[in-house]
């Protein structure tokens, strides 16, 4: 262990390409945590049900298992600035498609642009998390990736509070109650109204795609090491290498459930608060999105403590652990009722905090130089953010509905709500991914 304390995290002469791609991590950061709150924005905006609403989370997720393997082959083949600047060009132009999207007022328009952003972020995430990895000591790969992914929160952050302040709080569908008052006011009020909202909802979206394109053109001036680990290998003997990993496959099928869990926890702190404010006078109502951002806060300064603690604890076990606690959470959500379930939920990120580049670290574990192809895997396995918060969805959409509007009841005995029962989900999730915990733990103490 004292040895391990004397290696770097990141050496001295790779701290600027370093500092460099960690920048990127906000990037996507940003665009994740915007988006998250603009299935309330688009469910009250479109007046759609929790399951045409999650077609947000669905069209902005699919993009990473759509484009994850072209661009572990297109970073292979060329490099991984070439990744990076093609990731930042389909990233622009996805956010500044929300233009014509706006004009048009189409739902679908917006879906489609959300995708083509997520083309985008498949190009970077492939592209920077084995960048990092490779930027040092094999043995303090995961550290490292610690490190670089704690920058990520400080873009969503951001996102976050730009989806508070510059939508949510001036979308003028917020100003009603239900739906059906918007349709009281005749068509061409309500399609008045729905015009000045969508502007509201692309105006962050166009402004980031503008800022992205200024990035795009720094990076292109920047010096990024091409940083190769090995030998060049045919992508049929990368595969096999690849899956002759005792914790690779595995740790896919973790990453999928994880990532599902996160943005299924986080996307529903809206609908969870949604249901606790119904009755409620306008004094007593609680905002969801101050409780998104205390849930990120918790996330990013606990990824810090993590990333420390993992100098004494093995990443596995720690892993491990976090997960049994997020899942003791998810559960306290089921069982609980009012601000004690808000307040379980917004604790899963302090969980969290550590299981993405943990499971990534581990998985990747003495990969090498095909660590270019298999890191194509893990962001693929993102797609889990797709399609899991659509089960959640339905499971929450699943009681009476009294003309056209969901009516939250009771779907099992005990008095729990469709909304709380929903999250069985992410609590099933997070147990799969303990048990990936202690089976990399076994797996990397026998090799």
């Amino acid at each position: 262990m004292s040895k391990l304390k004397n290696i770097p995290v990141v050496p001295k002469e790779l701290l600027v390409p370093f500092i460099a791609a960690t920048s990127i991590f906000a990037l996507w950061g940003f665009a994740n945590d915007l988006t998250n709150p603009m299935v309330a924005a688009f469910k009250k905006v479109m007046i759609l049900s929790n399951k045409e609403a999650y077609n947000v989370q669905f069209a902005f997720y699919f993009g990473y298992g759509v484009m994850a393997i072209p661009a572990a082959l297109f970073i292979r083949k060329f490099s991984y600035k070439s990744g990076i600047l093609l990731g930042l060009a389909l990233y622009a132009i996805g956010a500044v498609l929300f233009y014509p999207a706006a004009l048009e007022g189409s739902y679908t328009y917006f879906l489609i642009s959300l995708f083509v952003i997520t083309c985008g972020l498949g190009f970077l995430e492939t592209t920077s998390n084995p960048l990092i990895l490779s930027m040092g000591d094999p043995s303090t790969a995961t550290q490292r990736l610690n490190l670089a992914q704690s920058f990520n929160p400080i873009g969503s952050l951001t996102g976050m509070m730009i989806a508070k302040f510059v939508v949510l709080d001036r979308i003028l569908s917020a100003d009603y109650d239900d739906s059906s008052e918007i349709v009281a006011l005749g068509a061409e009020k309500a399609a008045e109204i729905k015009a000045y909202d969508l502007d509201i909802i692309s105006t962050p979206y166009i402004a980031v795609g503008l800022f992205v394109a200024l990035v795009f053109f720094i990076i292109l001036k920047t010096k990024i090491p091409s940083m190769a680990m090995g030998e060049s290998l045919s992508i049929k003997e990368s595969v096999n290498r690849i899956f002759k990993s005792k914790t690779y496959l595995a740790g896919v099928i973790a990453q999928m459930f994880y990532v599902g869990a996160q943005i299924m926890c986080w996307t529903a702190i809206f609908q969870l608060v949604e249901y606790i404010n119904e009755g409620s006078n306008e004094a007593d109502k609680i905002d969801g999105t101050f409780w998104n951002i205390a849930a990120m806060i918790l996330f990013v300064s606990t990824r810090f403590v993590g990333t420390a603690l993992m100098k004494k604890i093995n990443p596995a076990k720690m892993l491990t652990y976090f997960a049994i606690a997020g899942a003791a959470l998810c559960l306290g959500v089921i069982m609980t009722t009012g601000l004690t379930s808000l307040i379980c939920l917004v604790l899963v990120s302090v969980f969290m905090s550590i299981m993405f580049p943990t499971i990534y670290g581990l998985a990747l574990k003495d990969m090498g130089e095909e660590v270019k192809l298999a890191s194509s895997g893990l962001i693929m396995a993102i797609v889990g953010g797709a399609f899991l918060p659509k089960i959640q969805a339905a499971i929450m959409d699943f009681g009476d509905t009294i003309n056209g509007e969901e009516v939250f009841g009771d779907i099992v005995s005990g008095g729990i709500t469709e909304i709380h029962f929903s999250f069985i989900l992410p609590m099933i999730c997070l147990l799969f991914v303990a048990l990936y915990g202690i089976y990399a733990y076994r797996a990397t103490k026998t090799s």
